[in-house]
C-alpha cells in the first residue's frame, strides 16, 4: 500500500536533491571505503571491510526509503485549497489559551517539518489538532504534557 505524502515544490526538490547526492557521492564514498579495506588483506578478519559493508547496507536502505517517498510524493496545488480552513500549507496564527502565548506555524508534510523555522508536521499532535479548524475555533489537543487549548486567530497561505 502506497503511503502518499504531499509536498511543496521546495520540499520535494530537497528530497530529490538528497536522493541524487546519496546515489552519487554516497555510493562512490562507500565504494572507496570498500576498496581501501579490501587492499588491507584477509577479508575474513578485516573489521574495516565489515564496517564498510555495513555502511553500504545502511546507505542502500536509506536510498530505497527515499526512492519510495519520492515515488509516492504529490505536489500540492494550493490554488484549490479552502482558505477558510487550516490545511496543509496553511499559515496558522494560534493563541495558547493556557498561557496566552501567540504562535505562528505553517502546516507541512512530515519530512518538511522544522520547528525552528515554524513548520510543523500535519502528523504531529498539534498539526493534527489544527487541521480542518477555522478562525475562531478552539482546538483541544492532547500532547504528552497534557491537554492544550488553542484558539485559531488567523489562517493564510
Amino acid at each position: 500500500m502506497a503511503n502518499i505524502s504531499y509536498y511543496t515544490a521546495e520540499g520535494l526538490a530537497k528530497l530529490k536533491e538528497e536522493l541524487a547526492e546519496l546515489k552519487t557521492k554516497g555510493r562512490s564514498e562507500v565504494a572507496r571505503q570498500l576498496a581501501e579495506a579490501r587492499d588491507k588483506g584477509d577479508l575474513s578478519e578485516n573489521a574495516e571491510y565489515d564496517a564498510a559493508k555495513d555502511a553500504q547496507g545502511h546507505l542502500e536502505l536509506k536510498i530505497s526509503k527515499l526512492e519510495e517517498i519520492v515515488g509516492n510524493a504529490r505536489l500540492i496545488d494550493d490554488s484549490n485549497l479552502d482558505l477558510n480552513k487550516a490545511l496543509i500549507l496553511s499559515k496558522v496564527k494560534i493563541k495558547n489559551l493556557n498561557n496566552n502565548m501567540v504562535l505562528d506555524y505553517t502546516l507541512v508534510s512530515e519530512e518538511e517539518a522544522n520547528l525552528a523555522a515554524g513548520k510543523i508536521s500535519v502528523k504531529s499532535p498539534i498539526g493534527k489538532g489544527l487541521l480542518g479548524k477555522e478562525v475562531g475555533d478552539i482546538a483541544e489537543i492532547s500532547v504528552p504534557a497534557g491537554k492544550l487549548k488553542f484558539e485559531i486567530l488567523e489562517i493564510s497561505r
